[in-house]
């Protein structure tokens, strides 16, 4: 089975609150699952990474075997096309995991896209941290 992924990192801050959104979609566009999960205080980047990270997580649940994910991170989508080096610690550990999960497909694209294309993955990462703020 083949998916398409969006993933998106929102941070309130730089470090701040932080989560991310995925939207995973089925060859006929449908959208099979959309998930927003805060992941406590983080920078913009890593809440970016995580997103990636659980894209490829949910899309191996739904028995994906090649994904294609889009992020409007020019940041991730370089550093894993090899364009970018990582030069922070942190992000070479969360690269390190994606790619791990990489190996669990036959085949993971990352794409990277303007925002306004990404629109559903970032209102469900930003839908997270709200609903974190409410019970604050």
């Amino acid at each position: 089975m083949s998916l398409k992924g969006f993933a998106d990192g929102a941070s309130r801050g730089n470090p701040g609150a932080a989560a991310c959104g995925v939207v995973l979609k089925d060859p006929q566009d449908k959208t099979v699952r959309t998930l927003g999960l805060t992941i406590g205080i983080t920078t913009n980047n890593v809440a970016e990474y995580s997103a990636l990270i659980l894209c490829m997580q949910e899309a191996l649940q739904l028995g994906a075997k090649r994904l294609d994910i889009f992020t409007d991170s020019e940041l991730v989508a370089k550093q894993w096309s090899g364009d970018y080096k990582i030069k922070d610690a942190t992000l070479k550990v969360l690269f390190i995991l994606a790619s791990n999960l990489k190996k669990c497909f036959e085949n993971v694209s990352v794409t990277h896209i303007p925002r306004e294309r990404n629109k559903l993955a970032d209102e469900a990462a930003n839908h997270a941290l709200n609903q974190q703020e409410l019970f604050k």
